[in-house]
């Protein structure tokens, strides 16, 4: 137990960001009862990776402050968003004809400017970098550009000092959702005054669920050598303990035919049925593949319960935007990450390809059970550590 190594990870939403970080409140708060009320999240894991909103929560969690400790707390994410995503999404309501004006905007611009958000940003972040995370972190964008994924690692920004970028300009770039909020650029400078520019949008279109990206540069990292996780091998999984936190989706409410597809257009594969279909295809199969994967590995090496995947797929209405950011769709929210506590886990059946719930516990007995390992291990490390205190985590997810 004691050389396992913990990812945590959290994906786009937007608004939705409220599920997991009602889930993280109640992991941080089992931390708490076994540890003190000093404990956070990034004292137990040594990768936390985050897409978009995920990418704010990651930061969140593992920027330090003046005192080298996290800027939030777990439980704080939640007042958080439901005190600046009325201002992040300002919403205004147009009367006539709201459908089309709504389509003419988003063939205009972003739907917003992404002032306030960039502003919070950067006062709550200061002009901490990447370098500086209490814990490791690894968070996905998509550089336009060059038309490739830019990932900003604690591991690669050790052999890549033009990554070493302010953590606040990682967040807005991961967060720029395209149509919902601008592109991001910024420039960095090396030790040696070489500038890069980036040219950045949100993370998942490359990585709408960064867990196995997460996972991919531990597994770098060991190949390389490291000595944070000797005597791990490379592709020893069973060593490994993945805490997946989705915000959530609406699959049980959009659902498309072929019969109607096939006569679609560009419009229709952006506008019909609801949702946005060219969208919904493609960050539902890009996160669901790899839950699929990551449960077909840890099954096949009887290492089920080192993966505990969290989402709920059930969203409708209000709740399964990312944007509509009022007090009563907020609340709403908060509901939904407080039930899915209660639900049963649920895996991937290997069989069927579709998740199923489990008779063995909940998502809320899941995590108290994760708290226990986590404390023993910290604990375990503590003791092991020639300085008699638990070693800084090196720089990763």
């Amino acid at each position: 137990m004691e050389t396992s190594h913990h990812r945590f990870k959290h994906r786009w939403g937007g608004i939705r960001g409220l599920i997991p970080g009602t889930i993280l409140g109640y992991l941080e708060a089992e931390l708490q009862k076994l540890d003190g009320e000093d404990a956070r999240i990034a004292d137990y894991f040594d990768v936390i990776a985050g897409t978009s909103t995920g990418g704010l929560v990651t930061a969140m969690l593992a920027t330090p402050d003046e005192n080298n400790r996290p800027v939030f707390a777990a439980k704080d994410i939640k007042d958080f968003y439901l005190t600046h995503c009325p201002k992040i999404f300002p919403q205004k309501h147009c009367p006539i004809f709201p459908y089309t004006t709504k389509i003419i905007k988003a063939l205009a611009g972003p739907k917003y400017d992404g002032k306030y958000l960039h502003d919070l940003v950067g006062q709550k972040l200061g002009d901490k970098k990447l370098h500086q995370t209490l814990t490791n972190v690894v968070i996905p964008t998509f550089d336009i550009k060059e038309l490739q994924p830019t990932i900003f690692s604690s591991y690669e920004v050790k052999h890549k000092p033009s990554f070493d970028a302010k953590l606040s300009d990682i967040c807005i770039a991961t967060s720029a959702a395209p149509t919902y909020l601008p592109a991001h650029y910024f420039e960095t400078m090396d030790p040696e005054g070489n500038v890069r520019e980036f040219n950045l949008i949100d993370g998942g279109v490359a990585a709408n669920n960064p867990t196995l990206l997460a996972i991919g540069e531990v597994t770098k990292a060991i190949i390389k050598g490291s000595s944070d996780f000797f005597p791990i091998k490379p592709m020893d999984y069973a060593r490994l303990l993945v805490i997946s936190l989705g915000t959530g989706s609406a699959k049980a409410e959009f659902k498309y035919h072929a019969l109607s597809a096939a006569k679609w257009g560009l419009l229709d594969w952006l506008t019909s049925g609801g949702g946005t279909p060219i969208i919904d295809v493609f960050s539902q199969s890009s996160a669901d593949m790899v839950d699929y994967h990551l449960s077909v590995v840890f099954q096949a090496l009887h290492s089920e319960n080192n993966y505990l995947r969290i989402q709920d797929d059930t969203l409708t209405g209000h709740v399964s935007s990312v944007d509509i950011a009022d007090k009563k769709n907020l609340d709403d929210l908060l509901i939904v990450g407080e039930s899915l506590l209660k639900k049963p886990v649920s895996r991937v059946n290997l069989e069927t390809g579709r998740v199923e719930p489990s008779k063995h516990e909940s998502n809320e007995e899941a995590l108290t059970r994760f708290a226990k390992l986590l404390s023993e291990e910290k604990w375990l490390r503590l003791a092991r550590s020639p300085q008699g205190h638990t070693p800084k985590p090196k720089l990763n997810y």
